[in-house]
């Protein structure tokens, strides 16, 4: 992972889409994908104790108040749970001048999309690290 985890607890890790992840093949990602999972292995939402539920949906409101913080003006989120056999919870921030016709499941097809490498993941980490820190809800 670009820059280490961006916030976790003895439950759940969050972290950075990596252009290493499958089906990246090394392209640049979408900047500010989160992927909030359980450490435990499950397979979706209905597998999760209810304090792994907890930690999760924790997780997923501290990631998207930090990517919030970083000018994000919509955070969307889904569980899609084909192609890897583990619940993952993925944040797609919509930041300003998005056009509409690319909100929500497109948000990163559009052209003008905010793309980086491992250079710009990593100071991405950093900061969205930095405004979990600062609300008292780092690692």
């Amino acid at each position: 992972m670009p820059g280490g985890a961006v916030g976790a607890d003895e439950l759940v890790v969050v972290s950075h889409v990596s252009p290493d992840a499958p089906g990246q093949d090394g392209a640049p990602v979408y900047l500010g994908h989160l992927v909030v999972e359980p450490r435990r292995h499950v397979a979706g939402l209905a597998d999760l104790t209810d304090a792994e539920a907890a930690a999760i949906g924790l997780w997923a409101g501290r990631g998207s108040r930090a990517l919030r913080g970083l000018g994000a003006e919509h955070v969307y989120s889904a569980v899609i749970g084909h192609g890897i056999d583990h619940l993952h919870l993925h944040l797609w921030p919509r930041y300003p001048g998005t056009p509409r016709e690319f909100w929500w499941q497109r948000v990163d097809e559009w052209s003008g999309a905010r793309r980086g490498g491992e250079p710009e993941i990593v100071r991405l980490v950093g900061e969205l690290r930095a405004r979990l820190d600062e609300a008292g809800t780092g690692r």
